[in-house]
């Protein structure tokens, strides 16, 4: 049986770890702002926001309770990828999202996302943040998102297919769920489940100097 990540990678592991917090952090307030204008999520947190419409619970706790679904599956399958990565990204990205999200809701205007041009100008900035945020992460190399774990188990065990396949079908797979469940699917979703990828493989070159 494969050993858990703990301790991978452990040159630099300072760095890395601050490049972790520093990333989720950023995911949830980039995802704060996402959620808030409405042009949708990336598929996990579209089927996570559709959950919130059926169950008493927050975004941030569906967030938790799928990726610990997962995480289970993870541990029996591929343990090598669990690090301090995963539990930062599984745990908090979806509270610090609430939290953020709560702030808004005491110190703006109860309307402030709803004009298109404050909608739209608040998307670009929410994307960059939220993208560079999981470069961050996963150019740390201290373990992977269980959601994210997932495609590469699978991967593993369909060998004919190419990884960035394996990946966009199950982003779209949950694209598709986000939608039954009653999720915020828009342009977001579709670009994230189909660009993300790319991005942030060239956004972890430009930042793999910091641990390098």
């Amino acid at each position: 049986m494969k050993k858990l990540n703990w301790f991978a990678r452990p040159d630099k592991f300072k760095n890395r770890l601050i490049m972790v917090i520093l990333g989720v952090i950023l995911m949830g307030f980039g995802l704060s702002m996402i959620i808030e204008v409405h042009f949708g999520t990336d598929p996990c947190s579209a089927f996570n926001q559709g959950l919130t419409t059926h169950f008493p619970i927050s975004f941030g706790t569906a967030q938790l309770f799928l990726n610990l679904v997962f995480f289970v599956v993870v541990i029996f399958k591929s343990p090598d990828k669990i690090g301090y990565g995963t539990i930062a990204n599984m745990v908090f990205v979806g509270y610090i999202s609430d939290f953020f999200r709560f702030i808004y809701s005491k110190l703006l205007p109860a309307d402030f996302f709803t004009g298109f041009a404050v909608r739209v100008g608040v998307l670009i900035p929410a994307l960059i943040i939220f993208i560079f945020g999981a470069a961050m992460y996963m150019t740390a190399g201290l373990g992977t998102a269980p959601y994210d774990a997932m495609p590469y188990i699978i991967s593993e065990h369909i060998t004919k297919i190419p990884f960035k396949y394996i990946r966009m079908t199950w982003d779209i797979v949950f694209m598709a769920l986000g939608w039954l469940a009653g999720g915020n699917i828009g342009v977001v979703t579709i670009v994230v489940a189909f660009f993300l990828g790319p991005v942030i493989a060239w956004e972890q070159k430009k930042l793999a100097v910091f641990i390098s």
